[in-house]
């Protein structure tokens, strides 16, 4: 790792972690990840693999759409026989969702012929899929390709992972940190993909997470629904969720620090740092969103709670005359204030001050003279934050999205021809 690859930062609770920006999955000890082009897309490589050298503590947070893939049934079943997995097989181009006993019965002998071709247990292994939904596996050719991982795997790396499981995704999303704890180096290292179907609980995602650390599963899975109410699920592109969203996370133990649960003195910088790795890649899913030429950050304050400013932003991330205004550099502040009067949120208009960067356009409820000019200029910006203080309280939430263009229209307008 180069050296310019790592910041030291210090976090709120004062505890020092080390920022690798080009950490991935196999940047922890005992992983290991590929890819491959198994013919389910026209050219791109669409199979991707990732396993632990040890079978690890996992845990899994997954859509709350009702329409759930096939996938997301099997990986849960082979999470509950003993907390653990070892290896995850992904697919891209498409979903196996909506697709019936066939696409269940399709999940499950891709669960064992993986299994197999790994030499693990069928239960240490979890599936996904992500693409078209509605359309039966190509069975065959996925199976030709897991045939294939045992002659590649030592000739492929992490990039060709984290190519294999995106769609319309433009880039690779990736990242992580260092921490010590019990005076042993800990790693944590994701990766991730998502570009359209966005939404909160959950956005249209999938991401891995790796860690080395020792822990046990029910911590990491309290730790995982945790970190992921504060990241994954504070993003949107579109307002819709998809079948197939999914975040796993793998801890196998061989960091051998001390096990880690809540009581421990350094259960906080395992936390924080869990949270760094999540919102990272949150962000640069809303930052990749289809079409999309900027990220919006929206910081609310001075709620009655964080769970009313967590409302508030997702309001104002979410609403479509928002973004189409960034994207047009357009500061219409009266779109945000409708957007904070919809959340649902109890609120007293006259004490909310609204913000685009460093320029305050409403200050008690009421419009501020600003220079459009200069805020026109910085709408021009890649990365807009649109601050709010509801002073009313002591709540306060962070959201990401990004613009709404043209071209997200083009995308999906073509999606599966």
């Amino acid at each position: 790792m180069n050296n310019q690859d790592q910041v030291k930062v210090i976090d709120k609770s004062e505890e020092k972690l080390t920022i690798l920006k080009e950490a991935s999955v196999t940047t922890a000890k005992g992983y290991h990840a590929g890819g491959l082009f198994c013919g389910i897309k026209r050219k791109r490589l669409d199979l991707g693999w990732l396993y632990s050298e040890v079978p690890a503590a996992a845990a899994g947070v997954y859509t709350t759409n009702l329409f759930q893939a096939a996938p997301l049934t099997v990986t849960q079943e082979s999470i509950a026989v003993e907390k653990k997995l070892q290896g995850v097989l992904i697919n891209s181009g498409n979903a196996n969702a909506c697709t019936g006993k066939q696409g269940l019965a399709d999940a499950y002998e891709m669960r064992h012929a993986f299994a197999e071709a790994m030499g693990m247990k069928e239960h240490y292994a979890a599936v996904v899929s992500t693409g078209v939904i509605g359309e039966l596996l190509p069975m065959e050719k996925i199976k030709a390709g897991i045939s294939q991982i045992s002659e590649v795997k030592d000739q492929v790396t992490v990039e060709e992972f984290e190519k294999a499981i995106l769609t319309t995704d433009t880039c690779t999303k990736h990242f992580g940190v260092q921490l010590e704890i019990d005076g042993q180096q800990v790693t944590i290292g994701g990766a991730a993909k998502g570009s359209g179907m966005i939404h909160p609980n959950m956005a249209t995602m999938l991401s891995f997470v790796t860690t080395d650390a020792n822990i046990e599963q029910e911590h990491l899975h309290g730790a995982l629904k945790t970190v992921t109410n504060k990241t994954f699920n504070m993003i949107t592109v579109d307002g819709d969720t998809s079948t197939n969203d999914m975040v796993l996370v793998f801890a196998n133990g061989l960091a051998g620090n001390a096990s880690l649960h809540p009581e421990h003195p350094e259960w906080d910088v395992f936390l924080l740092g869990l949270e760094k790795v999540c919102q990272e890649l949150a962000k640069k899913i809303a930052r990749d969103g289809e079409g999309a030429t900027k990220l919006i950050e929206v910081q609310v304050k001075g709620a009655p709670s964080d769970e009313a400013a967590q409302a508030i932003g997702k309001s104002i991330v979410g609403s479509s005359l928002v973004k189409t205004a960034v994207y047009g550099t357009d500061a219409n502040w009266g779109r945000i204030v409708c957007a904070i009067g919809y959340s649902g949120q109890a609120l007293d208009p006259d004490k909310v001050k609204v913000s685009l960067g460093p320029i305050t356009v409403v200050e008690n409820g009421l419009p501020c003279v600003f220079s459009e000019e200069d805020a026109k200029a910085y709408l021009e910006e890649e990365n807009v934050f649109i601050y709010v203080d509801m002073n009313q309280g002591e709540g306060q939430a962070s959201c990401w999205g990004c613009d709404l263009t043209y071209e997200y229209v083009r995308i999906n307008a073509s999606y599966r021809t």
